[in-house]
């Protein structure tokens, strides 16, 4: 599998996004990783994508790796 192997989801990173927080509020988890509340809340509806700095301390932060989150493998041509 290589990285042409994957694409980026906002609508699933969106509801991972959501499902990750759990009971947080989006204010305590955007204090965490030093965001701001809209844009998590940005994130978390599909509107933007976070850089990938802040792809980082996300997956950090939840425990998860930066492709669980933010990308879906891939349907192959064929």
């Amino acid at each position: 599998m290589t990285s042409n192997d994957f694409v980026l989801d906002t609508e699933a990173m969106a509801s991972k996004l959501v499902a990750l927080r759990g009971k947080r509020t989006q204010d305590e988890v955007a204090k965490a990783l030093n965001i701001s509340k809209s844009a998590l809340a940005m994130y978390e509806s599909g509107k933007r994508t976070p850089r990938d700095p802040v792809k980082f301390r996300i997956a950090q932060f939840y425990n998860r790796s930066v492709p669980f989150i933010f990308f879906n493998k891939k349907e192959h041509e064929m």
